[in-house]
């Protein structure tokens, strides 16, 4: 982790991953109609012009000082979009369109910042600078960057698919994937072992609340072999799911009582039935692929079912243990990511049947671990024995150690490859409807 200097290769593989990353956030805002851009799609959550100079900002406060000796040509936007919203409590942003710079401004300052990174990070004797301040090599920072960016490539594909059909620019949107009915039933998981978190000192990049690796026993449990299907949840909202106090927490059913939630937010009352809010178009609902809900939505349904949400080391033993008591980088084995093994890595903009990619399958026979939705947890999100804060970061995690996030593992369709990695850990509050998560349930 703590190597003294980044190596010619080492950095050239990075910068061409910072310039994909770009690629993909410059691709995603181009959905949005340029009258457009001004909007906030989800309430809690800043209008969308916020999000075109974040991620340059978040770049350039991250490297600019730290490790290039850049000045700063702009105090005030890089202040201005600095920091997202993460809205405990129900509190609403309540700023207005004049509130912000043009987007044409906003433009400028992008470019300026990346034309600024890029000439420096290009000088060949970059890799004498060896750490940075803060004692962590330049490719430390610069996969933070990377995944930084990545992760708001997903979270704003969420929040553009609230945005109304008619401000976006269609895409290439259903999949043409087919699978045979599914057949759910649960798998059985003998007592072992998962081995959490990352080492450190390791060549594989991970975020402050990775670290440190332990090993923790796991006893037998039954999982579901899918995640619960929009089929499934139906049933559960037949049986007055949303009516039933006894199904819901105390805070939940506040919450729930309090905003009038009686659907998952990506569905849309049509007549008796429903349609299926895909983000270029209305579709009739399609009922073999994953339910995505809040955490609140994912328990009730659990309690329902007289079931329960995996704990997060439930969900690692199933996804990547075997009957030898070995375990695997990945569900199938130790492959990397391909197109045939599961819905991510932005190959489509909508799930797929949960049966879809049998190949992806874990040891134990579990299915569709990776991609096609996050999977909740029942983890309430903590730092992991050993945690340290990255002192660039000090808030990255430990801002959400408040007992009101809950863990997700898996990754979605819009998730890159490089967050599929065993010890990534992802987590939202249990209310929050809009990210593109579901769950499957577990025994005892």
């Amino acid at each position: 982790m703590l190597a003294t200097q980044i190596d010619v290769a080492t950095r050239q593989q990075l910068l061409e991953r910072v310039s994909d990353a770009r690629r993909r956030s410059d691709a995603l805002f181009n959905i949005v109609r340029s009258d457009s851009m001004y909007d906030r799609p989800i309430p809690e959550r800043h209008r969308i012009i916020f999000y075109v100079g974040h991620l340059e900002a978040f770049d350039w406060n991250l490297l600019h000082e730290n490790v290039l000796g850049l000045k700063s040509f702009h105090t005030e936007f890089d202040r201005l979009f600095a920091f997202g919203i993460d809205p405990v409590g129900g509190r609403l942003p309540s700023d207005q369109p004049s509130d912000w710079p043009s987007l044409e401004a906003v433009r400028d300052y992008v470019t300026a910042i990346r034309t600024a990174l890029d000439e420096k990070l290009a000088d060949g004797r970059l890799e004498s600078y060896g750490q940075t301040r803060d004692g962590f090599p330049l490719d430390t920072l610069l996969n933070v960057a990377i995944e930084h960016r990545l992760m708001h490539v997903e979270t704003l594909a969420y929040m553009l698919h609230q945005l109304p059909l008619d401000r976006k620019v269609p895409q290439g949107n259903l999949s043409s994937l087919v699978a045979l009915p599914v057949d759910h039933q649960m798998i059985s998981i003998p007592a072992g072992t998962a081995t959490l978190g990352l080492p450190r000192g390791g060549e594989t990049f991970g975020w402050d609340n990775e670290y440190e690796t332990h090993t923790v026993h796991v006893p037998a449990f039954e999982i579901d072999q899918y995640e619960v299907t929009t089929r499934q949840y139906l049933e559960f909202m037949a049986a007055g799911g949303y009516e039933t106090r006894a199904f819901w927490s105390d805070d939940d059913w506040n919450w729930k009582s309090a905003h009038a939630v009686s659907h998952p937010v990506f569905w849309i009352k049509a007549g008796d039935g429903w349609q299926y809010r895909t983000m270029f178009e209305e579709v009739p609902l399609p009922l073999d692929w994953p339910v995505y809900v809040s955490h609140a939505e994912a328990a009730a349904y659990a309690r329902w079912a007289g079931k329960l949400l995996p704990t997060e080391e439930q969900w690692h033993r199933a996804a990547y243990g075997t009957e030898e008591k070995t375990e695997r980088s990945y569900p199938w084995g130790n492959q990397a990511p391909t197109s045939s093994l599961g819905n991510f890595d932005f190959q489509h903009w909508s799930p797929t049947p949960v049966n879809a990619f049998p190949a992806g399958r874990s040891a134990f026979g579990i299915d569709d671990l990776l991609g096609n939705g996050w999977e909740w947890t029942s983890t309430v999100f903590a730092p992991f024995p050993g945690f340290e804060p990255f002192p660039f970061y000090r808030g990255y995690s430990a801002d959400f150690f408040d007992g009101k996030h809950f863990v997700m593992k898996g990754g979605s369709p819009r998730t890159a490859p490089c967050m599929l990695r065993p010890t990534f850990r992802n987590w939202f509050q249990a209310h929050y409807q809009y990210v593109y998560a579901g769950f499957r349930c577990v025994n005892h």
